[in-house]
């Protein structure tokens, strides 16, 4: 047992997880960094430490876990006769009564299972890999009537569907009224903090610092804002985010993505020289059309042209009557535009291209929060060349407003007239 068991040594970034007693403890940040070891060891502790403990380590997809945690473990446990190993239970069980179940969450379906069961530890490998709801939903499942410790235990890189939620909770540290800050602890690490890895396998450290630059930033130094799959690379906080001050002279838009889950309104001006800057923002959950109406005008300004995709015009079935009537009977007019999403993409793209002087032609004002929170997050869809994918659904809404401007804008001087809202009446505008 003492060759297998305690030979290797953490290294102090492991040893400072292998230590963590906070609610929700995160590791990792960049490849090589020991993250695998350092979950399968903490694990393995506990259930040394605490007889009867109910532990579960959980991976996107069974192989994945199987390759990276379920051979090491009968190596520790089964081989050294601390475990039985149940491959029917996919779990093992200790001589102690201890407890750790295998666990994957491939589909959204895979999430039931873990609805309504008590684990003391939940040790979650990868979870950038997973949305923010299944990690609600297994955080909800630690609980049990004894005096165990109740924790969860997180590996994570930079990029995925769940990017946004790991680094809004351990890097950003932007917490929600019903979050308490001092349960989350976040422990960076790098390859080069791994000694036993460096030393092991050299080689696979070049290959890390010969990576794309923003490949490298992502996996050889762990930098949270690129990463890789992320649509929008020409986003740059530093050039597109700014105290805004509007010019005297513009024109305004408001562009609209609506539906019962969200209401993302974006408000828009352009100066006399073409360049655009999103000054205000509207970002709410279940408001019915005539509540996201008010709201709307609110913010508007005496001229405004309201942008909308086409599907607002669809008839209810209930009322007979089209969102987009129903905007028009509540004072916000809708201009309907049939946006395709790629060309709609590479238009916002291009508004966000910097020139040669690193200036580009969109600026976001800070107090715009969700949409710079959402933008830099949205990923590649890997089965549509040129898409931005539709997952996590959450934070799709803002930047579909973004590019029905920039759908807009692209076509708008081929428009003969357009109309706009003005204080209650249609405007006609030459």
């Amino acid at each position: 047992m003492k060759n297998v068991f305690f030979d290797m040594k953490p290294s102090p970034k492991q040893a400072e997880f292998l230590l963590s007693k906070a609610k929700y403890t995160a590791y990792g940040g960049a490849r090589g960094g020991g993250k695998s070891w350092a979950l399968r060891y903490k694990l393995l502790l506990l259930c040394l430490r605490y007889a009867g403990i109910r532990t579960v380590i959980i991976r996107r997809t069974f192989p994945e876990l199987r390759e990276n945690h379920v051979r090491a473990l009968y190596e520790l446990a089964v081989k050294t006769g601390l475990a039985t190993y149940s491959e029917t239970q996919k779990a093992f069980e200790f001589i102690n009564g201890s407890l750790i179940k295998l666990g994957y969450l491939e589909t959204e379906n895979d999430l039931l299972q873990y609805q309504g069961q008590e684990f003391d530890i939940i040790a979650l490998d990868e979870a950038t890999q997973i949305g923010e709801r299944a990690f609600a939903v297994l955080a909800a499942s630690l609980r049990g009537a004894n005096d165990f410790p109740k924790r969860m235990y997180l590996t994570c890189n930079p990029g995925g569907v769940g990017h946004g939620w790991v680094k809004r909770l351990f890097i950003d540290r932007s917490f929600r009224k019903e979050e308490h800050p001092e349960d989350y602890k976040f422990i960076p690490a790098l390859v080069y903090d791994n000694e036993a890895l460096m030393k092991a396998d050299p080689d696979y450290v070049r290959q890390l610092e010969m990576l794309p630059e923003e490949l490298k930033k992502a996996w050889l130094y762990g930098e949270w804002d690129v990463f890789a799959g992320q649509f929008f690379t020409e986003f740059d906080m530093s050039v597109h985010s700014a105290d805004v001050d509007l010019p005297s002279h513009t024109e305004r838009y408001c562009a609209i993505d609506y539906g019962l889950d969200m209401l993302a309104a974006l408000f828009i001006a352009v100066d006399e020289e073409g360049r655009a800057y999103v000054y205000d923002e509207i970002y709410e959950s279940e408001l019915i059309v005539s509540e996201a109406a008010k709201k709307i005008r609110e913010k508007c300004t005496n001229e405004m042209l309201f942008i909308a995709p086409a599907d607002l015009w669809s008839r209810q079935k209930d009322s007979g009557k089209s969102i987009a009537e129903l905007f028009s009977e509540n004072g916000v007019y809708l201009t309907k535009i049939v946006p395709n999403r790629i060309s709609g993409w590479l238009a916002l793209k291009e508004w966000l291209k910097k020139d040669e002087n690193g200036r580009a032609m969109m600026k976001i004002d800070k107090k715009c929060k969700n949409l710079l929170r959402t933008l830099p997050l949205l990923m590649h869809d890997t089965h549509r060349p040129g898409d931005a994918a539709t997952e996590p659904h959450e934070i799709t809404h803002a930047p579909d407003a973004l590019r029905y401007f920039a759908s807009f804008r692209a076509a708008a001087a081929r428009r003969e007239e357009r109309k706009t809202f003005m204080r209650g009446k249609i405007k006609n505008l030459n």
